[in-house]
């Protein structure tokens, strides 16, 4: 199965995406649970983003989770360039502004860098013993010596990784597979969170044409859980080529699959390409947003190769089988290291190709 022609609707330039309630899904009866897999097939197919209602992360946590944000952004420059990693190949800690292309990630060149700056933490190799995972790819986390930081960090990440498990649940279900086909391919899951600021400049400013808060690019692994500010900015790529804004509903996370799952699918669902603009208000001036992405990417040598029932008898795969690690071993090489991704032919295209308004 290809990708479904996008039958997404846009009100006033602002992308319909669907929101879906999960409440009740180990409570449900039998139609109820397949009527919600149902509707995560429907937006997995024709947008590859919907909107996380009943998810069961207090507003409590979220509120703490922010407010960790602020703090450690708040801190001067130089102290946050501390908490850099010690090579770009190591995906954690600090990040500075204009030090990163993400449309590197699919191959294709920016022509300047993105003005994001972020925050790295993730999965690390003490927390699975015995299992021999290379450091290189579970490496320790840095952390800032910012009250309560960690603490507020670690618990969104406890919340939001138990969501992305769930969420594999339900997508087995939806793609006519047993409820826990994917755990045995994210038992030791490479996940991440990256905290994304888009500062406030300290004085009026111009920016360049093609000047991206966060260049194009699709992510990387198989299912993000993404928080963030209702600021304008974010905009997602529809099937004909478009750029629709995207903003979250009150009290709804965001939620987007990865490459891995269009692989796993032979396309049938959308790895969908999103940007993120420069941040602006009514007037046009730059203003501050922040975002926080959950990566739940999968176990470093899983091996991605195409679902069962997912080819049409007499055709070929879309996707060539790849490994967790090196899939996203040659992403972040563009996007971190700056090394142009050629393995992501598919993907380039298609951002060539798009209408840039």
């Amino acid at each position: 199965m290809g990708s479904t022609a996008g039958r997404a609707t846009a009100v006033d330039g602002v992308l319909d995406v669907p929101v879906i309630d999960i409440t009740d899904w180990h409570t449900g009866t039998d139609a109820h649970r397949a009527a919600l897999a149902t509707a995560v097939d429907r937006a997995a197919s024709t947008v590859g983003f919907l909107q996380l209602r009943g998810h069961g992360i207090p507003e409590a946590t979220a509120q703490a989770f922010a407010d960790a944000l602020d703090a450690f952004f708040a801190l001067p420059l130089e102290d946050k360039k501390q908490l850099r990693p010690p090579s770009p190949d190591i995906n954690r800690g600090y990040t500075p502004p204009r030090t990163e292309k993400l449309s590197l990630s699919l191959g294709v060149p920016a022509a300047a860098e993105d003005l994001f700056e972020a925050f790295n933490v993730g999965s690390e190799a003490s927390a699975y013993p015995g299992l021999g995972l290379p450091e290189e790819l579970y490496p320790a986390n840095i952390w800032p010596s910012v009250p309560g930081f960690r603490q507020a960090v670690e618990e969104w990440c406890a919340r939001a990784g138990g969501l992305a498990r769930q969420l594999t649940g339900i997508f087995a279900h939806a793609l006519g597979l047993e409820e826990g086909y994917f755990a045995p391919f994210t038992d030791h899951s490479l996940d991440v969170l990256r905290m994304n600021h888009y500062p406030r400049p300290e004085r009026e400013t111009v920016l360049d044409r093609d000047q991206m808060g966060m260049g194009a690019h699709t992510d990387y692994g198989i299912v993000t859980v993404l928080w963030a500010d209702r600021v304008p900015g974010l905009q997602i790529l529809d099937t004909r080529g478009d750029w629709h804004d995207v903003l979250p509903e009150p009290g709804c996370l965001l939620v987007n699959l990865g490459d891995l799952l269009a692989r796993w699918t032979n396309g049938r669902w959308l790895s969908t390409m999103h940007r993120v603009l420069p941040p602006t208000d009514d007037a046009g001036r730059v203003v501050r947003r922040r975002s926080a992405a959950y990566f739940h990417d999968g176990n470093w040598d899983a091996e991605i190769s195409c679902l069962p029932g997912c080819v049409p008898a007499g055709t070929e795969p879309l996707y060539p089988p790849t490994t967790v690690g090196r899939h996203l071993s040659e992403k972040l090489a563009g996007s971190r290291a700056g090394r142009l991704n050629e393995n992501a032919p598919r993907e380039a295209a298609r951002l060539r190709a798009a209408c840039d308004d």
